[in-house]
């Protein structure tokens, strides 16, 4: 039984789909305007691994990760560097997945974009103005009306009156309350703007992500996710607007799970304190899954604090895992029938047991790890048994073993590079051999072509002459 800490009931509950068999999930996506840091990496590390075990538990995962594409810090950039807001956005959407290619983050199933989304905004604060939740001011700018719904502060336990009397920030004489926030802004110069019923602006932050999980996810989805930073305001918000909008208090996000801050040797990351790392830094010393192994070595919600020399524990901790990995490929390689292994296949599955066990524990990927090093170890030895003293082989056993190692690690998401550069080589090697052969076929060398193809036949490999050239296949 899956259990997740729900932050809304402050509790852990058990995941029930709205629809079985299926699981929804939307998670609150990057602003574009530089590298994405650190910080940001954790809840996409994150998400990733959630989004793979749910699959793997048989779920069909629709996720959705969203892009503010549009935003104060994206123009003030632009205008820096006297281009289009667009071209900062997408120069930085292309470092975005650059960096999360490396930390094996898989694609989201749509990454919707504010500026793709505009009319969509514009009919959901349409609405909500003319259900009384939101009005506009002299200059066209929009604001929601936080008295008007009873629940605002449901999910961070704020109350509204403590909320004000504790409140800093600028007075605001338009609004009808000081924590009134923006649905629409009004056009500035040198701002990108569209037409509206309230004239020319853009959209307010909170209403974007209201839109674009409601849009590609309907009124009622299961999970949505992001740092705790974002709990307040942005996520409150986004409920307040949501549910206002449909007129149902049970709608919109039914779990809502937040991953714990990223520390810079315990203090807050912050370009002031000069302790502000991007991921491209960061990757320019350690590979992308040393990064993401440091990242899920600590349980999601709880502090993880950054540094180089916990960085290089990763590191060390990760090899000891892909030592065992390039062990237990040495062992499948061979043949052998015994049942040596009998026991060790019995202990992998239990360590499977115990890694399922942890990751229904609201996803503690840190306990799930430390069965990968258990079942690590045991390889270890069962390989030293086999090639230093003897014992003899059971290929059909260790087949399990080494099948409850793959499963563990993939839904961690480690060895997946080794696995590219693999296929990779593989083509390599496949190009010069067909090329070898192309060379033998055309010196009428029919005997040493021939022998070239029956041998990768038996290899498992079958090459296919086609109009277009060579290809080739495994059997």
């Amino acid at each position: 039984m899956l259990k997740v800490y729900n932050t809304m009931s402050r509790s852990k509950e058990e995941f029930k789909p709205l629809k079985e068999g299926e699981a929804s999930i939307y998670c609150c996506g990057v602003t574009p305007y530089n590298h994405p840091h650190i910080g940001n990496a954790r809840p996409f590390v994150t998400w990733d691994v959630i989004r793979r075990y749910l699959a793997h538990k048989g779920y069909k995962v629709r996720y959705i990760q969203n892009f503010t594409d549009v935003d104060d810090k994206i123009i003030r950039t632009a205008n820096e560097e006297g281009v289009k807001w667009s071209d900062i956005s997408g120069r930085y959407i292309d470092a975005y997945f650059k960096a999360m290619d490396a930390l094996n983050v898989k694609r989201a199933d749509i990454y919707p974009r504010v500026s793709e989304t505009i009319p969509d905004i514009i009919a959901m604060v349409q609405k909500l103005v003319d259900k009384g939740y939101a009005y506009a001011v002299d200059n066209g700018d929009v604001f929601y009306r936080v008295e008007k719904f009873a629940g605002y502060g449901k999910l961070s336990g704020r109350k509204l009156e403590d909320m004000q009397a504790g409140a800093r920030i600028d007075v605001d004489e338009r609004k009808e309350h000081p924590m009134d926030f923006a649905l629409w802004k009004a056009a500035k110069p040198g701002e990108p703007s569209w037409d509206s019923p309230w004239g020319k602006g853009r959209p307010g932050w909170h209403i974007e992500c209201s839109t674009m999980s409601l849009k590609y996810l309907g009124e009622k989805f299961d999970f949505h996710g992001g740092g705790s930073d974002l709990i307040f305001p942005h996520h409150e918000n986004e409920i307040a607007q949501s549910q206002a909008c449909i007129g149902d208090e049970h709608s919109f996000a039914q779990y809502w799970l937040h991953n714990g801050f990223i520390t810079i040797h315990n203090e807050k990351m912050s370009k002031s304190k000069n302790n502000f790392f991007t991921v491209k830094d960061i990757l320019a010393e350690y590979p992308g899954e040393v990064v993401r192994f440091f990242i899920l070595q600590t349980h999601y919600r709880s502090p993880l604090d950054f540094s180089d020399e916990r960085l290089k524990e990763a590191q060390t901790s990760l090899n000891r895992l892909a030592q065992s990995k390039g062990f237990m490929d040495e062992l499948l390689a061979k043949t052998g029938s015994s049942d040596t292994a009998k026991d060790l296949a019995e202990k992998a599955a239990g360590y499977v047991k115990e890694f399922h066990e942890a990751m229904d524990d609201d996803f503690n990927t840190a306990l799930a790890i430390s069965q990968i090093f258990a079942l690590s170890k045991d390889i270890n030895i069962y390989y030293q048994d086999v090639m230093n003293k003897g014992i003899a082989f059971d290929s059909e056993n260790f087949a399990k073993v080494a099948e409850s190692y793959k499963l563990m690690t993939g839904i961690i998401g480690i060895f997946e590079q080794d696995e590219a550069a693999d296929d990779e080589l593989a083509n390599k090697l496949m190009d010069l051999i067909i090329n070898i052969r192309q060379d033998a076929r055309k010196e009428k060398n029919w005997a040493l072509a021939d022998k070239i193809r029956d041998e990768l036949k038996e290899a498992g490999v079958i090459l296919e002459d086609t109009p277009n050239g060579v290809r080739w296949k495994k059997a």
